[in-house]
């Protein structure tokens, strides 16, 4: 072989073994890393599941963590065995149980995807359904003095946006509350304290019914079929699975169902009212901006046009007149002028 191909050959196998093999950016080292935090991912959801499961005191399951994980039942086995050695979960004869270390890691985590919805949902204008998934893509490189910022930033909320206790940094964590809507007292009237976020469908399908925290509640009908209940002076037909995601607090057996509400997307063109507050929905950005256009409580508003689509109308609102979409309208409750 010529002296120069052989000094060329001999450049190029060194390029290959300093691509493959250069400390923490040779191809090897960043395969071992992403194999590394795939697995500490997977121990992290684990672990959350497992603590929802104990704090809802329902039995966990090969199957359940399995289907919480996404991997078949010999990997969800695998993973499990792996966090039995590093001894952060216990296996009882049955069910898989979180260990001392393996709950202080769960609330660790758990702490962490609640601040993130908490701020997704107070700081930015991000819609309700992707709250969730936004958490969950950051809860495993958010570490926990950064979680301290976050926490502070907001004033260090204890609850998020769907009604679940966020864990405080020494892992203590309220007791759940309120119970599934379909067990209800017919004729009861409740609040809704809990809207369970998982899975997304079933979340995006609450959320179209304009359902919150905080809404009275009234049961008229459960049957193995359907649950027929009144809210916001409307009637709401769910399926009893989907029912069974919000859970409610019963009220005195004197409280009575609030009188039907108007919204300023209610008025025709002409009509005017007065703003009376937003719905719990209307959050964030989106909050602040409405308040920085002058919807404050006692405003008195007159829808003054509306574009030849419907959509969006022009509101007169302190001699100025304002474009908002139906989507922004809907989220302002009024009162209608007499």
């Amino acid at each position: 072989m010529h002296p120069l191909a052989a000094l060329l050959l001999g450049f190029a196998a060194l390029a290959a073994a300093a691509l493959l093999l250069w400390p923490q950016r040779g191809l090897v080292w960043l395969v071992q890393r992403s194999l590394r935090l795939s697995e500490r991912v997977l121990f992290e959801d684990a672990l959350k599941h497992l603590f929802d499961f104990e704090y809802r005191e329902v039995p966990a399951t090969l199957e359940s963590v399995a289907g919480a994980l996404a991997v078949s039942t010999q990997r969800a086995s695998e993973v499990l065995q792996r966090m039995e050695r590093a001894e952060l979960i216990d296996f009882d004869g049955a069910h898989w149980r979180l260990s001392a270390s393996g709950r202080s890691e769960a609330l660790r985590v758990v702490r962490i995807h609640r601040l993130w919805e908490s701020y997704f949902s107070e700081e930015t204008g991000l819609e309700p359904a992707r709250w969730h998934g936004e958490a969950e893509r950051l809860e495993h490189s958010t570490s926990a003095a950064q979680a301290e910022q976050l926490s502070a930033r907001m004033g260090h909320p204890r609850w998020d946006p769907h009604g679940d206790p966020i864990p405080t940094p020494e892992g203590d964590i309220a007791p759940a509350s309120g119970q599934p809507l379909p067990t209800l007292e017919i004729g009861r009237v409740a609040e809704i304290v809990h809207i369970e976020d998982e899975p997304a469908e079933s979340y995006a399908q609450l959320l179209a019914e304009g359902l919150h925290l905080g809404m009275r509640v009234r049961v008229n009908e459960v049957t193995s079929q359907r649950v027929v209940f009144e809210a916001d002076a409307s009637e709401c037909v769910l399926a009893p699975v989907l029912a069974a995601h919000i859970a409610v607090q019963p009220l005195e057996s004197s409280a009575e169902m609030p009188g039907p509400t108007h919204r300023l997307s209610d008025l025709e063109v002409g009509e005017r009212g007065s703003v009376v507050g937003f719905l719990p929905l209307c959050r964030g950005v989106e909050r602040r901006r409405l308040l920085d256009l002058g919807l404050i409580p006692g405003t008195e508003v007159e829808a003054h046009l509306r574009s030849p689509s419907g959509d969006p109308t022009g509101y007169r609102i302190r001699g100025a007149v304002i474009a908002l979409r139906k989507a922004q309208a809907d989220q302002i409750q009024i009162e209608r002028a007499s």
